[in-house]
């Protein structure tokens, strides 16, 4: 599971909107793996197993959250990612790109993570989902062009 954790938690911090969140997602989804390590299907992608888990496993806090509090999710723009590697003006740019994701619904949000930045196929993003694939495509194509239109009006405002 090491490899596949920094993954897992770049997961789950888009679930969760959260880094303490994300932290605690991603560790309860490592301890289910291991108490449930026996459901694993050797040959298969673990990291899908894993996502799908954590996906499960927010569901599921989240249902209990709404029933215990009435809340809901917290907003994604409080969380700073940073690339070391890029300039100042590229990390500005993914910055507002990455504002304009987490301002998706969690659904959109979810499937661009899994098929952009983790290169899911469509099929393996709507399994891991446990949706239809046609609901992969649908939620990448508005939130694309959601992002497309958003970072269009701060580029006309400058």
């Amino acid at each position: 599971m090491e490899p596949i954790y920094p993954r897992l938690w770049r997961y789950c911090l888009v679930q969760t909107g959260k880094r303490d969140r994300a932290d605690d997602l991603a560790q309860m989804t490592c301890l289910r793996a291991l108490e449930k390590h026996e459901s694993y299907q050797a040959g298969t992608h673990l990291d899908r197993w894993l996502f799908r888990m954590a996906h499960r496993l927010w569901l599921n806090e989240i249902r209990a959250t709404a029933v215990r509090t009435g809340g809901g999710l917290v907003a994604l723009e409080e969380t700073e990612i940073s690339d070391d590697s890029a300039t100042s003006e590229e990390n500005i740019f993914l910055a507002e790109v990455f504002s304009k994701i987490g301002a998706l619904p969690e659904g959109q949000r979810v499937v661009v993570l899994l098929a952009y930045v983790e290169g899911f196929t469509y099929q393996e993003t709507a399994d891991t989902l446990g949706i239809p694939i046609g609901t992969v495509m649908s939620r990448l194509a508005s939130a694309r062009k959601k992002v497309a239109g958003a970072l269009s009006v701060v580029e006309a405002g400058q």
